[in-house]
């Protein structure tokens, strides 16, 4: 998907809620706000003045030409040039599950291609849902129906105000939940359309579906045959 990746930021848990309202301040749109912790030693905590390594992690969506203004003021405005204040980088998107998805992550402002663009040489994708909380179950087999194998879960926030926001109609639950799923490229598009269908927005699940390039793999069973792949 050309021109949109996923903007990953993590900083301290105490301040999660400045980069998030600086986030919405700037127009970059937040999909969700999960927990994460660091993995340095209480010596290296001391050494950059950190009191501990509870962590944050903002998954939001931002167009390369957003890219280089936003960066700027994440050093300069809000201390990202400071050593262990936090660190944000971009993940080039290389599909997503639906127009209605695409205008979602975009603000809007994007409509789908006439001829999709995808990433050269990545054998394989990293199929990132985000689903309403209690559903992953629903998405996971709308997956595994379309061939995918196992899935990884993880707890998130949805981070519109309200108890529930309203998107083309749709109401977005704030409790989410995401699904990383690795597939063969080839297997990408069946997988993720089947996502859409089965459990897409117009479902209680509620599922974003987006796709990311993956340029190697290892410990994966993804033969045809459930044989390990060297």
């Amino acid at each position: 998907m050309q021109g949109l990746s996923i903007l990953v930021t993590i900083v301290a848990r105490s301040d999660a809620k400045r980069f998030l309202s600086f986030f919405q301040q700037e127009g970059v749109r937040c999909l969700t706000v999960t927990v994460g912790r660091g993995t340095a030693s209480g010596e290296m905590l001391d050494y950059f003045g950190l009191k501990d390594s509870e962590k944050m992690v903002l998954f939001c969506a931002a167009g390369w030409d957003e890219w280089k203004g936003i960066a700027r003021k994440l050093l300069r405005k809000m201390g990202l040039e400071a050593p262990g204040t936090g660190v944000s980088f971009l993940v080039p998107l290389s599909s997503v599950g639906g127009g209605r998805v695409l205008q979602l992550l975009s603000g809007g402002q994007m409509q789908p291609p006439e001829e999709e663009s995808e990433m050269k040489n990545t054998p394989f994708e990293l199929l990132v849902a985000v689903v309403n909380q209690g559903y992953t179950g629903l998405a996971m087999e709308a997956a595994r129906s379309a061939g995918a194998g196992g899935g990884t879960v993880i707890h998130a926030r949805g981070t519109g105000e309200g108890p529930e926001r309203q998107f083309l109609g749709v109401s977005l639950a704030p409790e989410k939940e995401i699904i990383f799923i690795v597939v063969r490229k080839a297997q990408k598009n069946a997988v993720m359309t089947a996502i859409m269908e089965k459990a897409g927005l117009s479902t209680r699940a509620g599922s974003i579906v987006f796709s990311l390039p993956v340029t190697g793999v290892a410990g994966l069973r993804l033969g045809t045959d459930g044989e390990q792949e060297e």
